[in-house]
C-alpha cells in the first residue's frame, strides 16, 4: 500500500513539475493533494511514519553521527602511503610538465 501511494505522489510531483498546462491546472491538483493529506487514513499513516523515523534518528543518529566522524578521521589522519622509491618512475600530469 505504501508503495502505491509513493509512486502515486511521484507520478503525481512528475506531472506538476513536466507539465505547461498551467496555472490553473496546478491550482487544482494541489488542492487534491491537500484534500487527500487532510483525510484521516493518510494522516494517521504519514503520523505513524515520521513517529518512526523520529525514533530511529533518536536511537540511531549518535551511532551514525560517531561512525562517520571516524571514517572522516581515518580518512584525513591515517598514515599517509610511503613515498616512491627513487628507482620507480614518477608521473607527473603534462599540465604542469615544463616546455623544452
Amino acid at each position: 500500500m505504501a508503495g502505491k501511494l509513493i509512486f502515486a505522489l511521484g507520478l503525481g510531483t512528475g506531472y506538476v513539475l513536466g507539465t505547461r498546462a498551467g496555472r490553473a491546472r496546478y491550482e487544482r491538483m494541489k488542492a487534491r493533494a491537500v484534500r487527500v493529506m487532510e483525510q484521516p487514513f493518510v494522516r494517521s499513516r504519514v503520523d505513524a511514519v515520521s513517529t518512526r523515523i523520529v525514533n530511529a534518528v533518536r536511537s540511531q543518529g549518535e551511532a551514525v553521527t560517531d561512525k562517520v566522524a571516524d571514517a572522516v578521521k581515518e580518512r584525513l589522519f591515517s598514515s599517509r602511503p610511503a613515498q616512491p622509491a627513487a628507482s620507480e618512475p614518477v608521473s607527473v600530469p603534462a599540465t604542469i610538465r615544463p616546455t623544452s
